[in-house]
């Protein structure tokens, strides 16, 4: 008796089909819920004792795709035990279809937001938040866009035309817009490559000024007369500019010059001055100082020295600090700086020659 009830026909399939296909989803659920209950809340007790919330991040991303995949993966098995009409098979395949596209796309867009997070993380730069957030939409639209066309063509849509159309409609786009594109791929030049970030201090051929923000066309300097300055992301990538923000140290070097006047001992004692002055200083690195060349009027000095910091301003301060310290020295030791000067001799039979200075 118990056998012919289980062998008996309801919509092409014995009793003992639906016995098996019930039995399969009862068992597909216990094992999800164990699984939920001890594998995945015992990675989630252990990734709250960890400092870095990246792997509770992965933790959520694995259960929000595993559970899914695990409830379709029993519906699946336990219909496929059954002998199902061909439009309702087909309908079943499609829903399948669909269901698992979004999950596959959705597990992507997880999966690729969690590793630009995990990229900026080592890369210890909170300015790249800004690109990471004008990037992820941009993200997701292609993923689902790809999905979309992938779903089209499993449910049996002749995608090559609409494949087709797109490159078709993606060239004239591209030409149309070919500025905006350029301008595009060279904001994604800068996010990579990073040549500089915002609050970095740049020079660009005549222009100079303080990156204030990096859009996806266009960056934004402030100069030092305050007025903001708009340049295209293409005319950056595409010019040699000059970071003075990543500048550890600075290099100065400058002359001066004494007059003809001076007598030997003066002249040999000045590098030793110089060098005393620039030592004491403690943010300056002394190089050397030379009694370089004759000049028309002066007998000239190169001093070399390093600025251990790339603020203009401190080394201004410095710089001030050795000329007055250099004028009081010399004026102690009666030292005279060389200034411009034309000498001019008169000579007359009578009187002998006339030095006559202006």
């Amino acid at each position: 008796m118990f056998v012919e009830i289980l062998d008996r026909e309801f919509l092409n399939n014995q009793v003992l089909d639906y016995i098996i296909a019930c039995a399969i989803i009862i068992i597909g659920l216990i094992t999800i819920n164990i699984v939920r209950a001890f594998f995945i809340q015992s990675l989630k007790r252990w990734a709250k004792r960890t400092t870095t919330t990246l792997d509770d991040k992965l933790i959520h991303i694995s259960e929000k795709a595993l559970i899914p995949v695990l409830y379709l993966g029993t519906v699946y098995l336990a219909i496929d035990k059954l002998n199902l009409h061909p439009i309702l098979e087909r309908t079943f395949d499609a829903i399948l279809t669909i269901v698992a596209t979004i999950f596959v796309i959705q597990l992507l867009s997880n999966t690729s937001e969690y590793l630009l997070r995990l990229y900026l993380v080592r890369q210890d730069n909170p300015n790249l938040m800004q690109s990471f957030r004008a990037i992820m939409p941009a993200i997701r639209i292609i993923l689902w866009a790809i999905g979309f066309i992938f779903l089209l063509d499993n449910l049996g849509f002749d995608i090559s035309a609409l494949v087709a159309s797109l490159g078709i409609g993606g060239v004239a786009i591209a030409l149309a817009s070919q500025g905006l594109l350029q301008d595009l791929f060279s904001y994604f030049s800068i996010l990579l490559d990073r040549p500089f970030e915002l609050g970095d201090f740049i020079v660009l051929g005549d222009y100079m000024g303080t990156v204030e923000h990096i859009g996806i066309k266009t960056t934004r300097l402030t100069s030092l007369t305050g007025e903001e300055l708009i340049i295209s992301n293409a005319d950056l990538t595409a010019s040699r500019l000059r970071n003075f923000k990543r500048m550890e140290k600075r290099r100065i070097a400058f002359k001066i010059g004494v007059v003809y006047q001076t007598s030997p001992e003066e002249l040999k004692a000045i590098p030793e001055i110089i060098k005393k002055i620039i030592t004491s200083i403690p943010e300056a690195t002394f190089d050397r100082v030379h009694f370089s060349d004759y000049g028309d009027f002066s007998l000239n000095y190169e001093i070399v020295y390093f600025v251990n910091n790339n603020d203009y301003t401190v080394y201004m301060d410095i710089q001030q600090n050795i000329n007055l310290v250099l004028f009081q020295a010399f004026a102690e030791r009666g030292i005279e700086f060389a200034y411009p000067t034309h000498v001019t001799y008169l000579q007359s039979p009578e009187q002998g020659k006339t030095l006559i200075k202006d």
